[in-house]
C-alpha cells in the first residue's frame, strides 16, 4: 500500500513497452506502477515514477521489488518458473501465478494442456533428433519448429522445409517442438481479463497481419468474422483462462481455417494484439489487467467506433527527417491519427511505436493507420 495515496501498489516486472502503457493506465486509478527495468533507458523506466534495477532473472532482486507490492505482475513471460513459485511459497500475490503461467512460458506444455482440454490445437510432438522431425513431417515439408522456451516476435521460429535444414536446427541443441504448417485464412487473437473473483471480461475478436513474424496491423472488429465464430472464439478464451487458472489478460493468438479456428499461442500480459483498445475500447486492456490483480470489477469492452486499426511503428533507415518533425506533419495531415511512441532507441525493424486511428469505415480508417505508420517509419 502507499502511504502516500492509500491507494495499493502494483508492482510489473519488465520496462518494456508494455509496462509503458500499463504505468499511463495506473495513473488514472491514482497509481504510479512499481517497475523492474533492466536499465534505466528502458521504456517503462523512462516515465515511471517507482523505478527499480535488476533484472527478471535474479531471485534477490525479484524478493525486493515485490516488498511492499499489493501483486506483482509481468509484461513478458521469461522470469524463471522457479523464481516465482518461490516468491509465492513467500506469501508474494503474483498473476499470472506460476501454475498458469507455465503454459506460456512454455510450448510443450502448453500443447500437452491445450490438448487434454479438448482444445483445437494443430499436430504436433516433442522433437529430440532430425529423424523424429523427419518422421513427423512424412514426407510433407514444410513443418514448423519452435523453440519451446525464449521465443517472441518470429524468434524462437522456424519453417523447415528438409532433413538437412532439421539437423542444422536439431545441432544447435535449442529445446523443440514441431508442427504441422496450418493452411490458414487469416490469424485473429481473443483477448480476455479474469480476476481472483472469477469474474471475465472478453473484447471483440480482431485479426492480427503478419509480415516476417511480427504483427504490422491489427483491424477490431475482425472484418467478415461470423457472429458464430466470434463467440466461439470468445468462449475459448474465456474457458482457457477459467481451466488454466489465468489472473489478469489472457491473449489467445488464432488460426482462422477452413475447419474453424486453431489455437497458435497464448499470452498471459497485455498484448500487442490489444494495443487498440486504448482509444478503440470503452476500457484498455492495460488497465482491464490493472484491474484484474487487483480484484477490481472488470471494465466495459465495448467498441469505441464502429471500425478501429492499428499500425505497428518499426524502426526504419537511419537518416532523414527527425521524429518530431514527422509528429508535426502527421498531426497536420490527419488530426485523428493517435500516436505512441514507445522511447525506444531505433534500430531497423523493431518495434518503437504504434498508431490507432477509429473511424466508420474500415478501407478508409486502415489506410490512414497505414499511411500514418509508415510515414513515421521512414519519413515518406
Amino acid at each position: 500500500m502507499d502511504i502516500r495515496t492509500g491507494l495499493p501498489v502494483v508492482g510489473m516486472v519488465g520496462g518494456g513497452q508494455l509496462a509503458r502503457m500499463t504505468h499511463q493506465a495506473a495513473i488514472a486509478l491514482g497509481q504510479s506502477l512499481r517497475v523492474l527495468s533492466v536499465s534505466a533507458d528502458d521504456s517503462a523506466a523512462l516515465v515511471a515514477a517507482d523505478v527499480r534495477i535488476g533484472t527478471h532473472t535474479d531471485l534477490a532482486a525479484l524478493r525486493e521489488f515485490a516488498k511492499g507490492c499489493e501483486a506483482v505482475t509481468f509484461d513478458h513471460e521469461h522470469v524463471p518458473t522457479d523464481h516465482i513459485e518461490a516468491l509465492e511459497a513467500e506469501g508474494v500475490k503474483i498473476f499470472p501465478g506460476s501454475q498458469a503461467l507455465v503454459f506460456a512460458q512454455d510450448k510443450g506444455l502448453m500443447r500437452e494442456r491445450l490438448a487434454a482440454l479438448g482444445a483445437p490445437v494443430p499436430r504436433w510432438r516433442r522433437v529430440n533428433s532430425a529423424g523424429e522431425i523427419e518422421s513427423f513431417a512424412a514426407g510433407s515439408w514444410p513443418v514448423v519448429a519452435k523453440a519451446t522456451r525464449g521465443g517472441y516476435d518470429g524468434k524462437g521460429v522456424w519453417m523447415l522445409s528438409s532433413p538437412a535444414e532439421a539437423a542444422e536446427l536439431v545441432a544447435t541443441g535449442t529445446p523443440l517442438i514441431v508442427e504441422e504448417r496450418v493452411v490458414l485464412r487469416r490469424e485473429l487473437a481473443a483477448l480476455v481479463a479474469r480476476s481472483p473473483f472469477g469474474q471475465v471480461a472478453a473484447y471483440p475478436v480482431v485479426e492480427t497481419v503478419q509480415r516476417d513474424g511480427i504483427c504490422v496491423e491489427v483491424l477490431a472488429p475482425a472484418p467478415g468474422l461470423s457472429e458464430d465464430l466470434a463467440v466461439e472464439a470468445q468462449q475459448l478464451a474465456i474457458d482457457l483462462a477459467r481451466s488454466l487458472g489465468v489472473v489478469g489478460l489472457l491473449a489467445v493468438e488464432l488460426f482462422e481455417t477452413d475447419r474453424g479456428i486453431v489455437v497458435n499461442e497464448l499470452a498471459m500480459r497485455p498484448h500487442n494484439s490489444g494495443h487498440w483498445t486504448i482509444e478503440g475500447a470503452r476500457t484498455s486492456q492495460f488497465e482491464q489487467h490493472l484491474r484484474a490483480v487487483l480484484d477490481y470489477p472488470m471494465g466495459e469492452t465495448s467498441l469505441a467506433a464502429p471500425a478501429v486499426v492499428m499500425a505497428n511503428v518499426l524502426g526504419g533507415p537511419p537518416g532523414g527527417i527527425s521524429i518530431d518533425e514527422r509528429l508535426h506533419h502527421l498531426f497536420a495531415d490527419d488530426p485523428g491519427a493517435r500516436v505512441h511512441l514507445y522511447g525506444k532507441q531505433v534500430r531497423p525493424g523493431r518495434k518503437i511505436g504504434h498508431v490507432t486511428v477509429l473511424g466508420d469505415d474500415l478501407t478508409s480508417v486502415r489506410a490512414r493507420a497505414a499511411r500514418a505508420a509508415q510515414w513515421l517509419q521512414e519519413g515518406e
